[in-house]
């Protein structure tokens, strides 16, 4: 499908002509979705989530898509701290965790103030190492249906660089998703997928990590468009544009929430992420798929900065 242009400005993200590519089909069963994409920049392969299969994929451009791990817990959004090892959200375990290079685990957040949490979601790392994942209310399939809620909201938390502590640090949204830093890290932008709210919020980030949630402010609303799609993963560009699903496809907002154009599609885009040497490819996730789309701005890299131990 074509990329929608609404703002001549969007010629300098995406090139006149390009179009995405499918790079694979038929993930997580009649329901889907895939999810949570994350490049491994040392290995040159994307991994990503086939949710409602427990299992964790990888695409690699020369062997193409392979099971990367079974058992999952009904793994969801998925990143890598500074040391390179995966953060990853689960459904069915109700918790964050990190899994080492010898594929040992360690937890991250499972419960705030002794009651588990509801669905960890989607999950982002700060560059000085804090993580801030959303945690939206139960909802069947995603989790079973003996899985009551004990925590009476649906919040936005954040666990210190060194784990000791965990703050909710948004606790009004209905439906907390994709999340994602300014370049600057100086903002947070935070989206709401309720059907009835479709809608990007941000925050300004304050020295300590805390959002001063005073400055909470509409970035984009996109209840006017009815086409199928809404407000799922996101992530932001060197320059600062915010790319989030949304009706049609992934839409594509200037740091001022000005919807620029759409990358296009079919049914539901779920997430998304960078990757290539260049960090210049858009890896997306649909509901059942896996495509990509090259762009003339390159994207933040994960992790932000430098692999500890890198030369």
């Amino acid at each position: 499908m074509p990329i929608e242009r609404l703002d001549p400005r969007l010629d300098a993200i995406v090139a006149p002509g390009v179009d995405w590519e499918e790079l694979g089909r038929g993930f997580g069963g009649p329901t889907g979705p895939a999810e949570g994409p994350v490049w491994i920049a040392e290995g040159g392969y994307l991994l990503f989530s086939d949710i409602h299969n427990s299992l964790r994929m990888r695409w690699h451009p020369e062997h193409g898509i392979t099971v990367d791990k079974h058992d999952t817990k009904n793994g969801n959004g998925q990143t890598r701290d500074q040391e390179g090892r995966l953060v990853v959200c689960h459904h069915f375990s109700r918790c964050v965790d990190r899994e080492h290079a010898d594929g040992t685990v360690t937890m991250i957040a499972d419960n705030y103030r002794g009651m588990k949490l509801n669905r960890p979601n989607d999950v982002v790392v700060k560059s000085d190492g804090a993580i801030y994942f959303t945690d939206p209310p139960p909802k069947v399939p995603f989790t079973p249906p003996e899985h009551p809620p004990e925590i009476d909201c649906a919040g936005v938390y954040r666990v210190s660089p060194d784990g000791e502590r965990l703050n909710m640090v948004v606790r009004d949204l209905i439906n907390p998703n994709g999340l994602c830093f300014s370049p600057d890290e100086k903002i947070l932008y935070v989206n709401d997928s309720n059907q009835h709210r479709k809608l990007v919020m941000a925050y300004d980030v304050e020295a300590d990590g805390m959002l001063d949630l005073g400055s909470a402010r509409l970035f984009c609303d996109m209840r006017a468009d009815t086409r199928m799609g809404g407000p799922d993963g996101m992530k932001v560009d060197v320059e600062g544009n915010v790319y989030c699903t949304g009706p049609g496809g992934i839409w594509i907002l200037s740091p001022a929430g000005e919807h620029l154009g759409t990358i296009a599609m079919e049914g539901r885009t779920s997430n998304m992420n960078w990757g290539d040497s260049d960090w210049r490819t858009l890896y997306f996730t649909g509901a059942r798929s896996l495509h990509r789309v090259r762009l003339l701005i390159p994207g933040i890299p994960v992790p932000r900065g430098t692999l500890a131990g890198a030369s």
